[in-house]
């Protein structure tokens, strides 16, 4: 049974960082790309950064570029999402998502959450003084 949990989220300081860590169990990350959104109250779900399981390329939302990194440790199936220089504007639940690669075709899907099949439960973040 293919299986997110996230991890890492908490109460941060503005221009703080973070690491939020997603255990993936029942598939291998070489297969999915993989990928994390947000959602902060009242607004939509938002997409972040994108990897991908088989080469490691990543692709990255306008908003977070140069300032959020996401990785992946293929060995211990782990996709993580370094943050920095954290805003109150990023406090949101944080989630990662997966989907077979190749299931959904063109860039358009990376950040949409319709090219995710698989969600994990969320993680909060809070930035605030």
């Amino acid at each position: 049974q293919l299986q997110l949990v996230e991890s890492g989220g908490g109460l941060v300081q503005p221009g703080g960082s973070l690491r939020l860590s997603c255990a993936a169990s029942g598939f291998t990350l070489a297969d999915y790309g993989i990928a994390w959104f947000r959602q902060a109250p009242g607004k939509e779900r938002e997409g972040l950064a994108r990897l991908s399981g088989s080469d490691g390329s990543t692709y990255y939302a306008n908003s977070v570029k140069g300032r959020f990194t996401i990785s992946k440790d293929g060995a211990k199936n782990m996709v993580y999402l370094q943050m920095n220089s954290l805003k109150p504007e990023d406090t949101a639940v944080y989630y990662c998502a997966a989907a077979r690669s190749g299931t959904y075709g063109g860039t358009y899907f990376y950040l949409s959450p319709a090219g995710y099949d698989y969600w994990g439960q969320g993680t909060q973040v809070t930035v605030s003084s």
